[in-house]
């Protein structure tokens, strides 16, 4: 087991702190040492730093907590990166991963019997509002009046007017991460008085309808679709994130108490995926290069990153969890650019059984260790049963190693074209207008060209109309997208997640697997949060 102490230990508060350390090798934004808030936004570099932090908050960790003073409910640092504890809510929890060891709360994923007081959910609930809360601060402190106050004007007042749009994207997509995960999540925003009242209490169709809005009001301002510095919003990410969120309308505005789904947003899925596909955005060909340690070459597909460093972000969150977890047993480290495996993170046989063999011959995107694993799970437990998955791998293309082999050097792309080719497919098959069941085919078997023959446009793999059905695009996010945090979503979407009907080895904690209660569908504000915020209300179940 592992846990997470950066080497520069960087103490996350919810209180404006500033971290002292580069976001990454890749993104040219280095926050400052930790100075008051008056000094470090009264130059344009000052403010360029500050936003380093919050681009840099995604990839560091820290202590928090409510009030930023100290664990929560013993999380330390190893837990506390905001992409290991986001994974674990979305894969753990699916038919695409379980994790061997026994932290306290870890195997409630898989079993399903999670409660209000799961560390893991309490860690990452405040994580999303931490950053929230880093976001708000820099909005606010960009206000024209504050630039005005500080002597600031012109192109440089132009520039920080443009960082608070990305601060603003960055803050929509935390409120999207707490409006999927947990429903109902208090609301702050920069006009939120600081050490006021304790915030109020959003429905999840309020926060949807705020997302909405935020994104479509900076929209315009952004910088053009690949025009942004790596590892920066721009209008593809804006777009991405619309896609994203209208794919799954009909969830998010669900009534809460008839339980009857929302208006469908399917022609908006296909209106925004579509402006992310005609900005110039192309498939890498050979999709074994998509999680490797030089992956920040992929940018014709990646649309926004979490960018991730072996010598300036060295924690073990992030990647560095996703390289090293799946690696154990017989399995050769140094052949995954890791100094040693954790034996922890496998898959369910669901996920292998969707590809045509096991060894990639066939399919590439089929990344599995079978030497000495046991496709069958006896023992959620024991790492040698369950398939290892290969996928992230500290290596890059030319089979050198990445810069460290303890911290990985493999960005985490939130964003990718495939994931765009895939909600344009499935919005069209659920009805959306404006888009086209050729155009849908056509990019689908983009898909399979690249994953068949490391050729977007060849025909290896192709499918043809009538395979395209809606099952058939869940099967395929399956094998394009397994591991990057989709599949509760997914299932959810689907009906599938809670649901008797669609089944995986310990499920529920029963070892053929079994349906749960569909308030599952959602997690469970933390009892914390729920005894210091009165304005709260648990989410029915918990």
């Amino acid at each position: 087991m592992k846990k997470n102490i950066l080497i520069t230990n960087c103490v996350l508060a919810v209180l404006f702190l500033v971290i002292a350390q580069s976001c990454s090798k890749k993104l040219d934004l280095t926050p400052t040492n930790d100075v008051t808030s008056e000094i470090v936004y009264s130059t344009p570099a000052g403010y360029k730093q500050v936003l380093g932090k919050v681009y840099g908050s995604f990839a560091l960790t820290g202590n928090q907590g409510p009030a930023g003073n100290g664990d929560v409910q013993g999380i330390d640092e190893g837990f506390s990166d905001f992409y290991r504890l986001f994974w674990k809510a979305q894969e753990l929890s699916t038919d695409e991963a379980v994790i061997s060891w026994g932290d306290v709360g870890i195997q409630d994923f898989h079993n399903m019997n999670w409660t209000s007081n799961n560390s893991f959910l309490t860690g990452l609930y405040y994580r999303s509002l931490y950053q929230i809360t880093l976001c708000n601060d820099f909005i606010r402190e960009s206000a024209d009046d504050k630039l005005a106050a500080r002597g600031i004007s012109g192109a440089d007042a132009d520039n920080i007017r443009q960082y608070a749009r990305e601060a603003r994207f960055l803050r929509a997509f935390q409120y999207w991460v707490l409006m999927d995960l947990y429903g109902n999540p208090p609301f702050a925003t920069e006009a939120t008085i600081i050490g006021g009242a304790p915030p109020p209490r959003a429905t999840r169709i309020e926060i949807f309808n705020y997302i909405e809005t935020e994104l479509k009001d900076i929209e315009a301002n952004m910088p053009a679709a690949r025009s942004n510095e790596y590892g920066r919003a721009d209008k593809g990410a804006v777009w991405a994130l619309l896609a994203r969120l209208y794919l799954n309308a009909q969830v998010y505005t669900q009534d809460p108490v008839t339980h009857v789904l929302g208006a469908p947003r399917f022609t908006d899925a296909i209106t925004y995926s579509k402006k992310v596909i005609d900005a110039g955005y192309t498939l890498v060909n050979n999709y074994t290069w998509l999680m490797r340690a030089d992956n920040h070459l992929n940018t014709s597909e990646f649309i926004f990153t979490i960018n991730y460093d072996g010598l300036h972000t060295q924690g073990y969150g992030g990647t560095t969890f996703l390289t090293h977890a799946c690696v154990g047993g017989s399995m050769p480290a140094s052949a995954f650019g890791v100094g040693g495996g954790w034996s922890g993170t496998r898959t369910t046989k669901n996920l292998p059984l969707l590809f045509p063999d096991l060894t990639g011959t066939a399919d590439k995107r089929s990344q599995f260790y079978t030497s000495g694993q046991n496709i069958e799970i006896a023992n959620v437990t024991s790492f040698v049963d369950g398939l290892a998955v290969t996928k992230f791998n500290n290596v890059k293309r030319d089979g050198s190693n990445g810069q460290s082999q303890d911290f990985s050097d493999v960005d985490m792309p939130l964003f990718r074209l495939a994931e765009m080719y895939l909600i344009y497919a499935e919005a069209v098959l659920r009805g959306g207008t404006g888009g086209d069941a050729t155009t849908a085919l056509g990019y689908i078997n983009k898909l399979r060209g690249r994953a068949y023959a490391n050729d977007p446009n060849s025909t290896t793999g192709n499918i043809n109309s009538g395979t395209l059905t809606l099952d058939f695009i869940l099967e395929e996010r399956a094998r394009e997208l397994y591991w990057e945090g989709f599949r509760r979503t997914d299932l959810v979407r689907y009906n599938k997640f809670t649901e008797g009907t669609y089944l995986w080895p310990w499920k529920g904690g029963v070892s053929s697997g079994t349906g749960v209660s569909a308030f599952r569908k959602i997690f469970p504000i933390p009892s914390r949060d729920i005894n210091s915020n009165l304005n709260l209300i648990q989410n029915p179940g918990y």
